[in-house]
């Protein structure tokens, strides 16, 4: 169990990463701090709005609060993992809803807005393989498994007594 437990924090750090990566990419590029603050009011001007912004960092902070959890091995695991899939499949809802119009169009052509950059990504990552479903609907289902998971590992087990032994 301990092994599958790993995996699943390293899992839920390296998605929490990806979703992150349009905001840790001018870091890596040697940009000041400046530059992640531009693209953060990119986002909020694009038309997202605060709420938008607030949804996706939101969803980062907190899968990273469940991998740390996790990796603790504390079953509070589970609910903040959920809070973050919630607050990622209403933002993944919405930039879906769009389709490309209004807040995920400006951003494809501006290239600040994140939400349409997760959008982007996702598009092209599924677009090749030619799937019969939806690629949001098909990452939805795949969080939500892996949340079923990470609820079965992160449940407490009793000792177990054998009969007749004393509870001290």
């Amino acid at each position: 169990m301990k092994f599958v437990r790993i995996l699943l924090v390293l899992a839920v750090i390296a998605y929490a990463g990806w979703l992150a990566w349009p905001f840790l990419t001018p870091f890596f590029e040697g940009a000041p701090f400046d530059v992640a603050l531009e693209r953060a009011r990119g986002l909020i001007e694009a038309g997202a709005g605060v709420s938008g912004a607030a949804l996706w960092v939101g969803a980062v902070l907190l899968y990273l609060i469940a991998a740390v959890m996790l990796g603790a091995g504390n079953p509070r695991a589970a609910v903040a993992y959920f809070l973050g899939f919630l607050a990622d499949a209403v933002l993944r809802l919405a930039i879906d809803r769009s389709g490309g119009a209004g807040p995920a169009e400006a951003s494809l052509q501006a290239d600040s807005y994140a939400g349409g950059e997760l959008a982007q990504r996702s598009a092209e990552a599924m677009a090749p393989t030619g799937l019969p479903i939806d690629p949001t609907w098909l990452i939805l289902g795949v969080l939500l498994v892996v949340g079923l998971i990470i609820v079965a590992v992160s449940r407490r087990r009793g000792r177990r007594r054998l009969p007749g032994q004393l509870a001290g």
